[in-house]
């Protein structure tokens, strides 16, 4: 770049250069969710600019002008960090290029590759954090990381989201200014050992989201200059001791989620002059929230005391005006919620949790109103009843569901302009829906208003620009037709239609909705043939359930040639579909705001619901129709699928053995049709298959054997009449008797609802099926199960669905 002589630029040539060389090994990233392109300001032009000690992300020495410092978390680049970098000749101190360099910030940086041992070189480093990124390791255990025990002059120290095992090593204790410490979000275990008590200068822990065990060491507290400690979300076990009060800088104490026992006496945190986050939520702790000590000269910003033992609100909290964030939820409060109560922290309070407790009303009909400045109000699982409680206008997370809530929702609702989940699911609410929710789709992201009384038509305005991602109004009594205007919502991923009065051809236009991955129109009135789409669509598609309507026709080849996401097997890292809640962090260990989409796939009289969808789930369920011909060949591409129900419709032909190429399949249903011929022996091969019922139809030969078809009972054969071979009585030398008449029951009764319920007793434990159901097999998987996918089962009587309130 050009200079006037009287203008030089702070940093020097080699630096600069080095600088821009390292820029151009990476790729800039904008749409990563807030991230900062620090290094789009790392240009060659004219004036200042030049100076790369003013560029964002860099710190230079003031009297010098080396580089010192590069700041580049979430920078918005994405590559492979490795030894042929640019940043090591800034980084390697023989090459003469950098050796000042004190601080590096790389965290969530999305780099890739191994870390280089060059990095072992950087001694005057104070300042060290490669958090959150995606690096490899020839072994992920922390022991990998012993070069950085000779760094003696850290102050700070980031090694947190890597998946690293291990214990907390030994070689942290070679670090003795060290200040920081983040060890979170990995995989470590073994207990926090009493010798990070040596590390005197200590004012930050952070060992959230690990897995250690053993007690909180006793040592721990005598550090006089802690100011953090977070160990939540651990497998800690033992009493949190008195001598906690010895924290006197103690600002942050997270301990939520683990396994801590004992009476906890509330007192204690109030000698904490600084102590303004707190979190013991999710132990085995019983609070002792009266004394008398006066505490008006605390105040907390972050309180997380659910699942406390908690009877009754905690008094001090009457004191409380500068609160951002309180959890009460998972306790056994009880009655209304008293008037001072609705006052505290009327001006600040943003996210308020009172879910899972007995609460039955508000002693002030206007108590909601008076937080002015709150965005997540939670009441889900009490006792509230009478009409709805209007939350206030601030509001963008409103979740009142499982409650005995009655009346109509009232107009006013339409009016909350920031509302962004709403879910009143799971109350006795009835009425006609009003017209003017369309007009909420300019912010609403989530409407979930099942199992309640609503009846009339399906509000029909919804408008341009839509932001709906969730829509759930199952198990009511609404009527009409599928609206058109839903085509606008196209960010839609979740449609439950299911348990309604809906008259309506199948709506092929929702398949223009390229996010669409669950579709439930169950028990409904619609009816006609799948007619062919005009343009390919429901790419995206991973669960379909069209049961116990009055479609009629072919199955729909078209359509299984579209699904292209039941055609792979995604058995990478799972996660659950939903959306994040805003508010989703106060502070960056504190986090509660994912809200879950949940559903329910109902089969023979065994509801599974998943309070948690795991997102690589795949599902077809035709059945109960009147579909009729073949079993297309194009339904073996959906390799993906775990559970198939084509049952109980007028299909014929055999059985394809094309289906041996579903190797996820888990449940395969084929029962009550007019298939003929043999059971493939291909399906064998189906080493998943836990659930298969080919029951009720006119198959013959004999019935193979191998892998999981060992496991299957008589009653998945029966109604065969020419079908042989064990589990069945019948020898197939025999010669099959004649059929008897058979009439087609459209219902299954409840003698066959326990048959069904007995031959699930003896499958495998299964993706779909999983639970309770397989517990005379393993009963090891049960928690790990509930755990992993959030699903639920229970059999219920058809016709309507009537809940049971624990």
């Amino acid at each position: 770049c050009s200079l006037n002589s009287s203008r030089q630029p702070r940093c020097h040539d080699y630096e600069r250069s080095a600088l821009l060389q390292f820029k151009q090994s990476f790729i800039i990233h904008k749409t990563s969710n807030g991230c900062d392109p620090k290094v789009e300001s790392w240009k060659l032009v004219d004036g200042e600019r030049c100076d790369c000690c003013s560029w964002d992300g860099v710190e230079c020495d003031e009297e010098t002008n080396h580089v010192i410092g590069l700041h580049l978390e979430n920078s918005c680049l994405y590559g492979s960090l490795n030894s042929n970098s640019t940043l090591f000749h800034l980084l390697h101190s023989s090459l003469g290029n950098l050796p000042y360099l004190k601080k590096l910030d790389i965290f969530y940086c999305n780099f890739t590759g191994q870390i280089p041992y060059s990095f072992s070189n950087l001694s005057k480093l104070v300042h060290l954090d490669l958090s959150f990124n995606y690096f490899s390791f020839h072994s992920p255990s922390i022991s990998s990381f012993s070069w950085v025990g000779n760094l003696t002059k850290l102050k700070a120290l980031g090694l947190a989201g890597l998946n690293l095992n291990g214990e907390i090593p030994s070689w942290l204790m070679n670090l003795s200014q060290l200040s920081l410490v983040n060890l979170g979000s990995n995989q470590l275990t073994g207990p926090i050992p009493s010798s990070l008590a040596n590390l005197s200068q200590l004012e930050v822990i952070y060992f959230w989201n690990n897995q250690l065990s053993g007690q909180i060491p006793f040592e721990i507290y005598s550090l006089s200059s802690l100011s953090e400690l977070v160990l939540s979300s651990n497998q800690l076990q033992g009493s949190i001791p008195s001598n906690v009060s010895q924290l006197k800088s103690l600002q942050v104490l997270e301990l939520h989620s683990n396994n801590l026992v004992g009476l906890v006496e509330m007192r204690e945190f109030f000698q904490l002059k600084k102590l303004t986050i707190l979190t013991l939520s999710f132990n085995s702790l019983t609070l002792v929230t009266e004394f008398s000590i006066n505490h008006s000269n605390l105040y907390f910003g972050v309180l997380g005391l659910a699942s406390c033992n908690l009877t009754s609100f905690p008094s001090f909290l009457d004191n409380q005006d500068l609160l951002l964030f309180l959890d009460l939820s998972s306790n056994n409060i009880q009655g209304k919620i008293p008037s001072w109560m609705c006052s505290i922290s009327a001006n600040s309070l943003d996210y308020l949790n009172l879910s899972h407790n007995l609460l039955t009303g508000f002693e002030n009909d206007i108590c909601l109103t008076q937080w002015t400045k709150i965005r997540t109000l939670d009441l889900r699982s009490n006792r509230l009843h009478g009409s709805l409680p209007l939350p206030p206008s601030s509001t963008s997370s409103y979740l009142i569901s499982y409650n005995n809530l009655v009346g109509e929702l009232p107009v006013e609702l339409c009016s909350l302009s920031s509302l962004e989940t709403l879910d009143l699911s799971f109350n006795n609410l009835s009425g006609r829906l009003p017209h003017c929710l369309g007009n909420m789709s300019d912010s609403l992201s989530l409407l979930d208003l099942r199992r309640n009384n609503f009846n009339g038509n399906i509000p029909s305005a919804w408008r341009s620009g839509c932001k709906l991602r969730m829509i759930s109004i199952s198990y009511n009594q609404l009527q009409g037709q599928v609206p058109r205007s839903l085509a606008k919502c196209s960010s839609l991923e979740l449609i439950d239609f299911g348990n309604n009065h809906i008259l309506d051809r199948f709506p092929s236009w929702l398949g223009n909705l390229k996010d669409l991955r669950i579709l439930i129109l169950r028990s409904n009135g619609f009816y006609d043939v799948l007619e062919k789409p005009k343009t390919k669509g429901f790419s995206n598609l991973r669960i379909i359930d069209l049961s116990h309507n009055s479609f009629t026709g072919k199955l729909p080849s078209m359509y299984f040639e579209m699904w292209d996401a039941m055609k792979v097997i995604n058995s990478s890292h799972m996660t659950y579909m939903g959306d994040s809640m805003q508010p989703s962090w106060y502070y960056v260990f504190t986090y509660y705001g994912q809200y879950d989409y949940s559903m329910i796939l109902y089969n023979k009289g065994l509801e599974l619901e998943y309070r948690k969808i795991p997102d690589i789930l795949t599902a077809i369920d035709f059945s109960y129709n009147k579909f009729e011909g073949e079993i297309t060949d194009m339904i073996g591409n959906l390799q993906g699928l775990y559970l198939l129900n084509l049952s109980n419709n007028l299909l014929n032909g055999h059985i394809p053995s094309s289906l041996q190429n579903l190797k996820a399949i888990e449940c395969l249903d084929l029962s009550r049709n007019m298939l003929s011929g043999n059971i493939p022996p291909e399906l064998t091969k189906l080493t998943s298959l836990s659930s298969f019922n080919v029951s009720y139809n006119q198959l013959e030969g004999p019935i193979p054997r191998g892998n999981q078809f060992n496991t299957f009972e008589r009653n998945q054969y029966e109604g065969n009449w020419g079908l042989c071979g064990a589990p069945l009585e019948k020898k197939c030398e025999e010669s099959p008797p004649e059929p008897p008449n058979f009439v087609e029951d459209d219902d299954t009764g409840i003698e066959f609802k326990l048959e069904w319920m007995i031959v699930l007793m003896g499958f495998g434990i299964g993706f779909i099926i999983g639970v309770g159901v397989g517990h005379k097999v393993t009963s090891k998987k049960q928690n790990w199960f509930i755990k992993s996918f959030g699903k639920e089962e229970r059999t219920r009587q058809r016709g309507k669905n009537r809940r049971n309130r624990n």
